[in-house]
């Protein structure tokens, strides 16, 4: 089945949204920033409950449903407009050392993409699964919370500011 089928009808859904190459791009809060923001809009234009996530260097976790619309229609959203915020930033911002290595990394991806023209910020998949049963929620909201303590990011996985642990990250998360 393609993955636009697999969420291509209600349920909710574990997803991941990993930049090209894995390039660490989230290792800035500027960049942190446009990700948490559309969250935000999108739990209040598009219909999107969110159950738990996690914006790690360079992928995001995260649980979610629509409500009204489907899933995929808001995943090539998601990507498509925060690709193009992401990438604006990163050519405009005076503080990014990485810039011109950034820049090339994107265009080369890209090149192997009919898609797309200039420039590819996400890979194409997002893994999504559907999560059917309470263990099954748990096992995977555990498995996002406890991302960043694995890579070592952190030492407590409520200290990180991106995840759906932290209560400071302004996203309402629903409780299950």
């Amino acid at each position: 089945m393609s993955e636009k089928r697999k969420a291509n009808y209600e349920g909710v859904f574990f997803l991941t949204f990993t930049v090209v190459g894995w390039i660490d791009v989230f290792t800035r809060e500027c960049y942190c920033d446009i990700l948490t923001q559309n969250l935000i809009f999108c739990q209040q234009h598009k219909n999107l409950d969110i159950f738990a996530f996690v914006i790690m260097p360079n992928h995001i976790h995260i649980i979610a449903r629509r409500n009204d619309g489907l899933l995929s229609d808001w995943i090539r959203d998601y990507k498509s407009y925060t690709a193009k915020k992401l990438l604006e930033l990163v050519e405009t911002n005076q503080h990014e050392s990485r810039k011109e290595w950034m820049i090339y990394m994107f265009r080369y991806f890209a090149k192997a993409s009919k898609q797309n023209k200039e420039f590819m910020f996400w890979q194409k998949t997002s893994h999504p699964t559907e999560i059917f049963t309470a263990n099954a929620m748990q096992q995977k909201i555990e498995y996002i919370h406890n991302n960043p303590l694995r890579a070592g990011i952190v030492t407590n996985a409520a200290f990180y500011k991106y995840s759906s642990l932290n209560p400071d990250n302004g996203i309402k998360i629903i409780l299950i």
